[in-house]
Formats: C-alpha cells, structure tokens, sequence
C-alpha cells in the first residue's frame, strides 16, 4: 500500500511540474528565454564573421569583438536571472539527487561485498560474471543497431539542410577520450576512498570484487565481515527509505524548472525527432520485454510493472543513479537473490545503459544529416563499434552520451558545432534514456537469476 501512495505521489508531481512550469515559462521565464536566444544568435553570427577577417587591426573587427563581449554579457546575465528565478525548484531535486549519491557509493560496496562473499567460489564470481557481462554486451550491440537502423529508416536531420558551421562554435561539451589509458584509468582504482566521493561506481565495483573474494578466502574470520557489511547494507537501505519520502517533492521541483526554461515550444520545434526517439525507445522496450520473456516467461510483465516507481523517478530526475536503490530493493522482492542483485545492477550502470546506447547512434546520425554529410554502411558500422568501445566506463561523467557523440563524431569530420542542436532538448531526451536503464538493467538481472537458478518462484 505505501509503496502503491509513493508511486502516486510521484505522478502528481509530475503533472504539477509540468502545470506550473508551463505557467512560470509563460508569465516570467519566456522573456529570458527570448532575450537568451537572440543574444546566442548574435554571438553566433559575430563568430562567424570574425573568422572571415583578414585584417585584425581595423575598427570593424574591433567593433565586432565588442559586440560580441556585449551580447555574450547579455547571455550570461539573463542565464543568470533565470536561474535565480527558478533557485527554489532546482534545489529540490538537487538535495535528492545528493541524498541518493550519498547512498549509492556505500550501497554498490557493501552489498556487493556480501554477494560476492557468498558466491564464494572464484569460479561461481566468473560464471555469473561472464554470463552478466554477455547479456550486456549482446544488449549493447542491439540498442545501437537499433538506433542505427531508426535514424537511417525515419532521416530526423534531412529536412534541417544546415550549412556546415565555422570549427570555432563552442559547444561546452568536452571530447571522450578514446585512449586505452583513460578507459583503464575509469576501470581501476587508485584509492578506493576517491572513488566513492566521485562515485565512480566501476571501480567501486573492481575494488568490492578483491574485497569480496578475499573476504571468502579467510574462511570463518570472513564471516565476521560478511555479517558486518550485510548489517552496514541493511542500514543504508533503511536510509534509502527515507530519502525516498522526499521523490515527490525532487520530481516535482525538476519538471518545474525544465519545463519553465524550456517551455513547451521546444516540443515543437524538435517534435519530429523528440516523436522519433520516444517511438524508438518503445520498440526498445519491447525488444526487452520480448528478449526477458523467452527466459523469464509471463513473470517478465510483473518484473516491468514492478519497476513502475524507479522508472518514473528515474524519468522525472533525468537520472538512472536516482533510481538505483529502490530498483534494488524491488528486484530482492521481485524473487532475485541478494547476491546476483548486488553483483549485476551495479555493471549494469557502467555496461548496460540500453537507452543510452540507441540515443548515440541516433543522434550521431541525426547531426550528419542536418549537414547533409552522408556517411556510407562502412562508416556506421565503425561508428556503432567506437560508441560501444568508448561508452564503457563512463557513467559518472556528467551528459555522459553528449560527451561520447562529441569525440566520435569528430573522427568522422562531423562538425561538433551540430551538439548546439542536441544540447537544448538533451534534458527532455536524457529522461526516457534513464528510464529505459532502469527497464534494462533490471530485466538483466532478473534473466541472470534465471540462469543461475537463483529466481525464487512467487
């Protein structure tokens, strides 16, 4: 019954968010917005003429300088009044997502620990481990030749014909590196201590591995930290109990302020590609649902409407990390034991980010062809097999896919500057990708259960 209210709650914070977002954007925030729009224009256009000057000494392209300090002052400054504006709503969600980051870390380390104490045998840790990181892998590669094959089916970007823009637009959005260095640097860590301020949970994951075997190698002294970490991971999901009281008011104070900055206009303009997506990631969903059926059978249906409330947080806060502990405690319930839970989920968030991986695919193409650069079979199949590469390891970093699509779509001489076209609706995107991780990872778990003969039968 509670967990019934909370989910209800949590709905009509949504449609409250939404109605009074709506109301802000249209009565205070717009003229911002519009004033923030025109100034961009400006810069833009100024950028584009600066690098077309020859001569850097004549009052013209001084004057031009100026204007651009001038306008980007503007920009700054009604960024600014808007935030300030809409403080009182983003904090919301900003306390409730720093509450749940605070948990995650500890959470990942203590019950994984436990899990993989259990399992005991190096072995059995290697089984379940090779059969998870299988299903990821084969899940992955589906996602992004899905997307792949949508984006070239549908042909989002055809209809914007852009010209291809000066290489000094700015984006904001840094590369990923694609060096061997910086993926081993996200997998290992240095100091288990700095990875759970930065919650880099793939490294919080290797580190809980040698803990958990080693904890298992001791034998009967093993058992007294087994105990201990099971109490410690007992605790902090009382924790997450409590921290999930405050969802409703996180939804509520998110949708508000991304609705009042973006306003409803941003439905329009994108609403072909916004539509084509959101129709993608339902075939996505199905493709799942499908795929969890052949091994989970009709139980696949309650494991999905089970997952309704992580879901609708994970979609309202734009955040698959907000979602994990309660995703966590629904699947122990559901029938999967603690000890494939705490093992799977946490790889799911760096390996399995299904809505993810459509979106990169998606969007890498959907930029080429808004510059009508058309990119042959060959070429996509390089490109599906970097995302997949440079992807992994990731998840902590902030607009993580923006952050893949910007360096791969670099090495194929598609202009960064096509980001700006992304960057607006990201939020709105970002909301039914982390929703689809949480679908994902949790139909993952649920299917290496199964297979290990760990799915109790309810």
């Amino acid at each position: 019954m509670k967990k019934n209210k909370l989910t209800l709650f949590i709905f009509i914070a949504l449609i409250a968010g939404i109605a009074l977002g709506y109301v802000l954007n249209v009565n205070s925030i717009d003229v911002y917005n519009q004033n923030i729009l025109n100034a961009d224009a400006k810069v833009k256009s100024i950028e584009v003429s600066i690098a077309k000057s020859t001569d850097t000494t004549t009052t013209a392209f001084t004057q031009l300088k100026a204007e651009k300090k001038a306008n980007t002052k503007i920009k700054r400054e009604n960024e600014e009044i808007r935030e300030k504006k809409l403080e009182y709503f983003t904090l919301l969600s900003d306390i409730f997502l720093r509450l749940i980051k605070m948990i995650v870390a500890p959470l990942v380390f203590t019950t994984l620990v436990v899990g993989v104490a259990k399992v005991g045998d190096i072995k059995a840790v290697g089984r379940i481990g090779g059969k998870t990181l299988g299903w990821f892998l084969a899940m992955s590669l589906m996602s992004l030749v899905l997307g792949l094959i949508l984006v070239n089916l549908f042909e989002p970007g055809k209809h914007m014909k852009l010209t291809l823009p000066d290489q000094l637009v700015n984006t904001g959005i840094q590369r990923a590196s694609m060096s061997v260095k910086d993926f081993i640097a996200h997998v290992f860590p240095k100091s288990i201590a700095e990875s759970m301020a930065t919650n880099e949970i793939l490294q919080i994951v290797v580190f809980s591995l040698f803990f958990g075997v080693a904890t298992a190698a001791i034998g009967d002294l093993g058992q007294i930290v087994i105990k201990a970490f099971d109490a410690i991971a007992h605790v902090i999901l009382k924790m997450t109990g409590y921290v999930m009281n405050f969802a409703p008011l996180a939804v509520f104070g998110a949708m508000t302020a991304i609705v009042a900055k973006q306003g409803l206009n941003v439905l329009n303009t994108y609403a072909i590609f916004i539509g084509e997506f959101y129709f993608g990631l339902a075939i996505l969903w199905a493709v799942l649902i499908f795929l969890g059926f052949l091994i989970l059978k009709k139980r696949v249906f309650r494991l999905v409407n089970d997952m309704k409330e992580p879901a609708i947080l994970a979609f309202s806060t734009a955040s698959s990390e907000a979602a994990y502990p309660k995703t966590m405690m629904l699947l122990e319930r559901f029938g999967c034991k603690d000890k494939i839970v705490s093992f799977v989920l946490p790889l799911g968030y760096s390996f399995n980010l299904d809505g993810s991986m459509m979106y990169m695919t998606f969007a890498s193409l959907f930029i080429a062809q808004a510059y009508g650069i058309h990119l042959g079979f060959e070429q996509q199949i390089s490109m599906l097999l970097i995302l997949m590469l440079t992807s992994k390891g990731i998840a902590g970093v902030p607009r993580a896919s923006l952050v893949v699509i910007a360096g791969t779509i670099a090495s194929f001489n598609i202009p960064e500057a096509g980001l700006a076209l992304l960057i607006g609706i990201d939020p709105l995107l970002d909301m039914g990708r982390s929703a689809t991780n949480v679908v994902g990872n949790s139909i993952a778990t649920a299917v290496v259960s199964k297979w290990e003969g760990e799915l109790k039968e309810s």
